[in-house]
């Protein structure tokens, strides 16, 4: 069986603080989100973002687990994307889109709050759609179409350009569920041109387990492939990065098999889905972790790189790095947002120094507003550079080429800054 992970069971442990009348406990899990105010039931449209930030994109629960303010934590790491969690069908049954089970997408002005809040700053959401907790809509759903449709909902209410598949225990152990859930998210790849779908699943030491295999094959079944699969390389008795990366390489291997893929083209469907700090089952990664990880990821080309979650990228007060596993911080020592700065790397930017540095007098690339060309970052289609006192715009993925008009043709030279 491939490992549990537990990250988000809301409804189990309400249950057990009442019984216990623990009320407030921290746990590795949910606890019921403060009210909010009032806000425009409809987000408003997002800014255009490269898909290299929807690939970095963290996790971030908007209405539970003590969610930060998100656009401190742009301002404090200069990230641009969040992966907003759960989508789920309704506790009470139905096939109607809510968060977490409990508030319905329709109706919803909470959530619209934060996304509105995220793209006055120039950034941008994806939904992630099922997790480990509650119902799925894939369950409850008869059939691929009114799955999609449920979705579509979704997509609708906010805006979206990107969308995360979360498929994991005890979802994809339900044959018919897995062919609804990768049945919509190919109408929903054909309905919304541009979209861009991430397919999360459960990792273990060879890669994913029967029911993650079992779920490639149904979309090879479909022909459906989205922008990448991801594993979870946690909760399945991993030991620091080393079993990480060794489970990424496995998986490779897993996708060449099952779609005929040579090795690069795998790595480019191919992503990681990390757990900061402790794991639900007591595992340890660490920022030195995170950084193997992320070397790795960028020298296969790989095709996404996030984490769960923002919401425990902080240290425990008082510190606690050893004995609990906690929905709003690490168990780990650190500071504040250390782990959603490597999404921001795999992405191409550069966190802001804390405290900031005196912004220079002249603009770096000598006059160029376009941040200077470096040969280590990860530039995608759409990314402006300058080189030479001119500035550079990527046609499409690349690393390691130097901004000119010869080469692959990769760079267009837009002229002198």
């Amino acid at each position: 069986m491939p490992p549990r992970h537990v990250r988000t069971l809301a409804a189990t442990v309400a249950a057990a603080c009442l019984a216990l009348g623990a009320a407030g406990t921290a746990l590795a899990t949910n606890h019921p989100a403060p009210a909010r105010p009032a806000v425009a039931a409809t987000a408003p449209a997002p800014t255009s973002l490269g898909s290299n930030w929807y690939a970095a994109a963290p996790y971030l629960m908007p209405l539970d687990n003590d969610p930060p303010d998100a656009g401190a934590v742009m301002d404090a790491t200069g990230l641009k994307a969040f992966q907003l969690a759960f989508v789920l069908a309704p506790n009470g049954g139905g096939c109607s889109p809510t968060w977490d089970g409990l508030h319905p997408v329709a109706s919803d002005t909470a959530v619209a709050g934060v996304i509105s809040a995220i793209r006055a700053k120039g950034g941008d959401v994806s939904a992630s759609i099922g997790g480990y907790n509650g119902t799925k809509l894939g369950q409850a759903c008869g059939t691929p179409e009114a799955t999609a449709a449920a979705y579509q909902q979704v997509i609708d209410k906010y805006g979206l350009k990107a969308l995360d598949f979360d498929l994991e225990e005890p979802e994809y152990e339900n044959t018919a569920a897995i062919h609804n859930e990768i049945g919509a998210a190919k109408i929903l790849q054909q309905k919304n041109p541009g979209l861009y779908l991430s397919v999360t699943t459960a990792g273990t030491a060879d890669g994913t387990g029967w029911f993650g295999k079992q779920m490639l094959n149904e979309a090879k079944s479909q022909s459906f492939v989205p922008d990448n699969f991801s594993i979870m390389p946690f909760d399945g008795g991993f030991t620091g990065a080393a079993a990480q990366t060794s489970a990424l390489t496995n998986f490779n291997a897993v996708l060449r098999s099952t779609f005929g893929w040579d090795e690069a083209t795998a790595y480019a469907h191919e992503g990681i889905s990390q757990m900061n700090g402790r794991s639900d089952t007591g595992e340890f990664f660490t920022q030195a972790d995170f950084q193997t990880v992320l070397d790795f990821a960028t020298s296969h080309h790989m095709a996404r790189f996030t984490n769960w979650s923002v919401n425990r990228d902080r240290q425990c007060t008082p510190p606690d790095n050893n004995g609990r596993t906690s929905g709003t911080c690490s168990s780990v020592p650190q500071g504040a947002w250390d782990f959603t700065k490597f999404s921001v790397k795999f992405a191409g930017a550069t966190p802001p120094t804390t405290p900031p540095t005196t912004p220079p007098t002249t603009p770096p690339g000598g006059g160029c507003a376009a941040s200077p060309y470096t040969a280590g970052t990860v530039y995608v289609g759409g990314d402006t550079v300058s080189a030479g006192g001119h500035t550079w715009k990527a046609r499409w993925w690349t690393q390691g080429e130097a901004p000119s008009t010869g080469g692959s043709g990769v760079w267009q030279d837009l002229g002198a800054c």
